[in-house]
């Protein structure tokens, strides 16, 4: 079988919410899609269903539909479970860590047919909304106060693969959810090396906390996949690896980059125990400072040039301003002048690794690639648009990182799609 081809759905059972009965939706399944994204701490699936009368029995005995009948409230638990269709794809098996109903959508009933969407989220994301940590979080490495958040507050025992970040870092809780807590806590650790910047995603074998410059240099190493959008006839390749469509969603929006600051930027902070401020010297930072320390997935980093009336080039001229008043103490017990919260060591570099990181957006479809995860680097083979050309363009070809995906299945087909990343031109 082709990776194209449809799959063959081995388990779709959801559970009512009070577990006391089961029905098995597969006959009554028009789609399933899967989401994985480096923004989302939680994996996501929709269901989309339609089903007659007689699926379940209700509570008064009666034989009813599933939406009415088991009912659909909400919390449900879904046990997924769908084969691979080639020997490249192994399928999804969410039978061990089944998900769970976040929302029913799009009820359309009309005679004795029913057609709803499910949405589905991993446990963790709904303890996450009835969960708020408080108390002091003393000074450690950033990677364990996340993996401590995910054990003790979510009490989740996926794994957790992340990256050993080489700052301390100390907070209250403040009452806030641990997914938020951690997403602020990813802005602010600095890996061993490369620089600031890490994300916190849920990919179907766990959590990662891991650093943006060692995804790329993993990536680099190992990439995960290589797809063509137009075979040359030199190429032998399998149909497996052909980009069925692509778009450009962006490329280098330059009034964004300027506002947030992408090729030069200044940081401004305020010492209330010296009674200083920062030196122009030492809060200037350009692209070129953080293009030393940085890894990326293209060429070196290109800045762009303005002319006309008082030419200059935009690393020149810092056209944001961040301004900071430095945490002396303030979580030590007793007078201290500690200062291992310093801003200036990791938002400055996050800044430009976080910006520089959404240079170029584009928007795939390939056939199904269970083997992708969000998070991944894949090379892509575009052709140059000229007259009986076979040559690939080197200027958008090249490695990109998966930030989301959609595994999409129905009765004919399973498709894969992405939007991909890349923070430089070239291949």
């Amino acid at each position: 079988m082709a990776a194209i081809d449809a799959s063959q759905y081995d388990e779709i059972i959801i559970e009512s919410g009070d577990g006391q009965r089961t029905v098995d939706m597969r006959l009554g399944i028009l789609a399933i899609r899967y989401f994985e994204d480096l923004f989302s701490p939680t994996i996501t699936v929709e269901i989309t269903v339609t089903n007659t009368g007689g699926v379940v029995k209700g509570k008064d005995g009666t034989l009813q539909s599933l939406y009415s009948g088991l009912p659909l409230r909400g919390g449900e638990r879904v046990f997924i479970k769908i084969a691979g269709n080639s020997k490249t794809n192994k399928g999804i098996d969410l039978k061990d860590q089944p998900l769970y109903v976040s929302k029913i959508s799009n009820v359309i009933r009309e005679g004795q047919r029913e057609s709803f969407v499910l949405k589905l989220v991993s446990r963790e994301s709904i303890a996450n909304e009835t969960t708020r940590l408080s108390g002091k979080y003393g000074s450690s490495q950033v990677s364990d106060h996340v993996a401590k958040i995910v054990k003790e507050s979510l009490l989740s025992d996926k794994p957790v693969s992340s990256d050993d970040a080489s700052n301390q870092y100390s907070f209250i809780g403040n009452l806030k959810r641990p997914f938020d807590v951690i997403t602020m806590l990813a802005s602010k650790s600095i890996p061993d090396t490369g620089v600031p910047g890490y994300f916190f995603y849920e990919t179907i074998d766990g959590y990662n906390f891991r650093s943006i410059d060692k995804l790329i240099v993993e990536g680099k190493s190992k990439v995960k996949a290589e797809y063509f959008h137009q075979e040359d006839q030199n190429y032998e390749k399998s149909t497996d690896n052909r980009i069925l469509s692509y778009s450009v969603s962006r490329n280098n929006d330059l009034l964004e980059k300027l506002r947030l600051g992408t090729y030069a930027s200044f940081f401004a902070q305020y010492d209330p125990y010296l009674s200083r401020f920062t030196t122009v010297q030492e809060g200037k930072r350009t692209i070129n400072d953080f293009a030393k320390k940085a890894t990326f997935l293209g060429d070196d980093p290109e800045v762009p040039q303005l002319f006309g009336s008082g030419n200059f080039e935009f690393d020149t001229i810092p056209s944001r301003i961040v301004t900071s008043v430095l945490d002396v103490g303030v979580l030590e017990k007793g007078v201290s002048y500690n200062t291992g919260n310093d801003a200036k060591n990791y938002q400055r570099d996050a800044m430009f690794r976080y910006n520089y990181l959404f240079m170029q957006t584009l928007t795939m479809t390939v056939p199904l690639n269970t083997t992708l995860q969000a998070g991944n680097v894949i090379k892509c083979n575009f052709l140059k648009i000229s007259s009986n050309s076979k040559e690939f363009d080197r200027e958008n070809s090249g490695l990109y990182m998966i930030k989301e995906l959609c595994h999409h299945f129905d009765g004919k087909q399973s498709l894969t799609s992405m939007k991909l990343l890349r923070d430089t031109f070239g291949d």
